[in-house]
This record gives structure tokens, sequence and C-alpha cells, in this order.
């Protein structure tokens, strides 16, 4: 089983400086979609080299995930150099995540 989902999170200022990939997982604890996707993005990034994980919890009145609009749980936000450069609701296969960090070069 992975890291839960951090309460503590970063400024939007500070995740858009981080350099090269970054995978926001946006989700909570007791969500059960996140509780079955969790393997799967895990296997995903598995073979990710140098990419840079937060799990982030989300929920009202959380500014990181309001500033990229989730909406639905888990959310997965693939960044390069601080650029959204693809985004997966829902995952329901490791696959999905893979496309998007291939979308950043980094699977």
């Amino acid at each position: 089983m992975s890291a839960p989902y951090e309460t503590a999170q970063p400024e939007r200022s500070a995740v858009d400086a981080m350099p090269g990939t970054v995978v926001l997982d946006f989700g909570a604890n007791w969500c059960g979609y996140c509780r079955a996707a969790e393997p799967l993005i895990d296997e995903a990034l598995a073979a990710g080299q140098g990419v840079r994980h937060l799990k982030v919890e989300d929920g009202p009145g959380r500014p990181l995930g309001r500033s990229f609009r989730i909406k639905l749980w888990p959310t997965v936000v693939v960044l390069k150099d601080g650029q959204e450069v693809a985004r997966v609701v829902r995952p329901v296969a490791a696959d999905e995540v893979r496309v998007a960090l291939a979308q950043a070069g980094a699977a």
C-alpha cells in the first residue's frame, strides 16, 4: 500500500516551479474510487524514472485542487516543468496513467 493522501499541500506557485515530471494525485483516503485506483496508479508510476508523485488530499476549500479545477477523485494530473500535459480521471487501468506519463516523456 502506498502513502496516504497528504493534508499538507504545496502552494500552486511551488508546484508550477517544480522541474521535470510531476504527478499530482488528487483524492481522499476514505474514497472508494481512490482506493481502487491506487494500485493501478502505483503500477504505472513504478517504471517512471525520475517522476515525482505527490498524493494530495482534496476537498472543499482546498486551494491546490481548486486551482486545477478537480471535480472527481481520483484525478491524476501530469505536469512537465510546471505545465499540465495530461490528466486522467478515475483510471480503471494502469495503461491510462502510462499514456499520460508518456505525454510528459516519462514512460
